[in-house]
């Protein structure tokens, strides 16, 4: 038989009046270890429940609204040559091209909030590329431009001695154009770069604070498959000149289509530009084309709000790509836990259903190029209609076209730059 403590405890008071210490020193020393008991099981509890706690990303849903249509897409594999090994480290600042005008030394930025508790996913990380070490695992493109641009892709040595690239003082990579003044009868130096690492399918992340901007820039970042457009092509990132809505596209051998031109029934946000036949060769290299409704996805304006990520999903389901603004940028991502089922309806979507992207697309790498003029560029030099572009580019720089502005306003270049934080590539690992 046992007796409750306090009941002991209030005879063997009232049995011993003269020891009435001893008693309180035992019951302080009870209460004691009640305390450190108690507080064991309130640890316990929260381990227990700490797993089943989880915050929710923030999703991002957004309606489309009708735009100008325009695409012209690029033709080549993304094979580079004459690489070299190292990180691309040699300029702790952001460089100045060519000319004595520096960009500017690091960007500070918000990444979203971040989650109160850890986050799971199923997406792990395959290829990292961060901070001092960004540059490890490019290749450095140094064929001719396939889209016609006056640039001259150099080899890694070369972008590092022109300060082409770096990484700046906030541990972000660097990528810009030359700035030299003039460059009569030649072009200018630039930079494209493709992973060494090849995936079919996966999740792909950019986090990116500042892209190049301004009349006759065409920047792009994309991934690519062997044999174009065998292998498949996915802009993720592209515009030119002023544009501030971006456009994801994609480029495919004959047999992927878009099954309607009504954004809505296919389940993305974006306006459809360029058609629903996506394939390269029989629309000029136009493809499917999606521009982003957010007026701050794309050029100045992403600038100016810090930037942001992007991401490409690749699965069986599809091909889609999501924008998310520096402020609204879901926990999940900045955990490193991505969960694409609760980033809500994306900006662009290209469905299995009538484009299967196991038979569209395969062996991609990452690629980030910078271009001047070239098709697209100076195709629309004169043309306005599109967000960002009120002004063509002709009136506004009293240029009649965007080769003679490019040779001979080298000034106008620098913010012709990339600045990226990271780029993760996952696989799903169940």
């Amino acid at each position: 038989m046992r007796f409750p403590i306090a009941l002991l405890l209030l005879a063997l008071g009232h049995a011993i009046p003269a020891d009435a210490s001893i008693v309180k020193r035992a019951t302080d020393r009870f209460h004691s270890v009640a305390l450190k008991h108690s507080a064991g099981l309130a640890r316990d509890i929260r381990t227990v429940l700490n797993g089943f706690i989880v915050e929710s990303p923030k999703g991002q849903v957004r309606i489309g609204v009708n735009q100008k249509p325009y695409c012209v897409s690029k033709s080549s594999t993304s094979g580079g040559s004459n690489a070299s090994s190292g990180n691309g480290t040699s300029n702790a600042n952001s460089p100045s091209s060519g000319s004595s005008s520096a960009r500017p030394s690091s960007t500070s930025t918000s990444s979203g909030a971040s989650p109160s508790a850890k986050l799971s996913s199923n997406w792990k990380v395959a290829k990292s590329y961060s901070g001092n070490n960004f540059f490890s695992g490019w290749d450095f493109f140094t064929g001719g431009d396939p889209t016609n641009g006056i640039i001259t892709y150099v080899d890694q040595n070369t972008a590092q001695s022109n300060n082409l690239t770096s990484i700046n003082s906030a541990g972000n990579a660097i990528m810009g154009v030359d700035t030299t003044a003039q460059v009569s009868g030649n072009n200018r130096k630039s930079v494209r770069i493709t992973t060494e690492y090849a995936f079919t399918g996966g999740l792909v992340i950019m986090d990116s604070v500042h892209m190049p901007t301004g009349c006759g820039t065409w920047p792009a970042f994309w991934t690519n498959g062997p044999n174009w457009p065998a292998g498949g092509e996915i802009d993720i990132v592209e515009g030119v000149n002023d544009y501030t809505n971006n456009q994801a596209t994609i480029h495919t051998n004959h047999g992927c289509t878009l099954s309607s031109s009504n954004a809505t029934a296919l389940g993305f946000s974006g306006t459809i530009v360029g058609g629903t036949n996506c394939a390269a060769l029989e629309t000029g290299n136009a493809g499917c084309g999606v521009r982003a409704v957010q007026t701050n996805s794309f050029g100045a304006a992403f600038n100016n709000i810090g930037g942001g990520v992007y991401t490409m999903l690749w699965d069986n389901n599809g091909v889609s790509v999501w924008f998310f603004p520096r402020s609204s940028i879901p926990s999940d991502i900045t955990a490193g836990a991505p969960q694409p089922a609760n980033w809500g309806v994306p900006m662009a979507r290209w469905a299995s259903s009538s484009c299967n992207s196991s038979t569209f697309f395969s062996d991609h790498s990452a690629i980030f190029d910078t271009t001047l003029c070239g098709d697209w560029a100076s195709g629309v030099w004169s043309s306005t209609g599109v967000p960002g572009q009120d002004q063509s580019c002709a009136q506004r720089t009293g240029v009649s076209t965007c080769e003679a502005f490019v040779q001979n306003n080298g000034a106008a270049f620098q913010q012709a730059y990339w600045e990226v934080k990271s780029v993760n590539i996952y696989q799903n690992s169940s």
